[in-house]
């Protein structure tokens, strides 16, 4: 039986994974089906791009670790209530967008998989950065040479409402 942090990380996956593909369709008009969940050593979920078996890592981007508490519902600390406070009073800027994705991006990119085709997709869930304040930081994202990733994409923002940007 699985524990339930685990069940909350794949079902936030899926969700992911689902805004992602809803809006892949959309902006290129390719169907984008059927979604399951892997095991470790493989991506998150597995789904169709069209005919083709596609696989999809996931990450999901937050402003703090006391930002995705919060977002996720867990119970707040007095620490980590104080985080929340000062974070309050900072302004959620562009350098702490691009250094928090870059850091994803960097850790990303020392994975490996057993699979041949693999997308990483990202998803914002600070709800002070959406697709456009994304797309303004390209030129600073890191995207390191060697991923194994073929497509690295980001959704916006928690919804998805802001579109996805692809990164790479």
């Amino acid at each position: 039986m699985m524990c339930q942090s685990k069940l909350e990380k794949i079902a936030l996956e899926h969700d992911a994974a689902k805004l992602f593909m809803r809006a892949y369709e959309q902006r290129f008009g390719i169907e984008v089906r059927h979604i399951w969940h892997n095991e470790p050593r493989r991506p998150d979920v597995s789904c169709y791009l069209g005919d083709d078996k596609l696989d999809l890592e996931i990450a999901h981007l937050y402003g703090s670790e006391a930002q995705a508490m919060e977002i996720l519902g867990r119970e707040l600390t007095s620490a980590t209530r104080a985080e929340l406070a000062v974070i309050d009073l900072l302004d959620e800027t562009h350098e702490r967008l691009v250094t928090a994705l870059n850091r994803i991006l960097a850790g990303k990119a020392k994975k490996c998989y057993d699979s041949p085709r693999v997308w990483l997709v990202i998803r914002n869930a600070n709800p002070a950065w959406n697709a456009t304040d994304i797309h303004s930081a390209k030129v600073e994202i890191q995207v390191p040479e060697n991923t194994p990733f073929e497509q690295i994409w980001m959704v916006g923002d928690w919804q998805g409402s802001s579109g996805i940007v692809r990164l790479d």
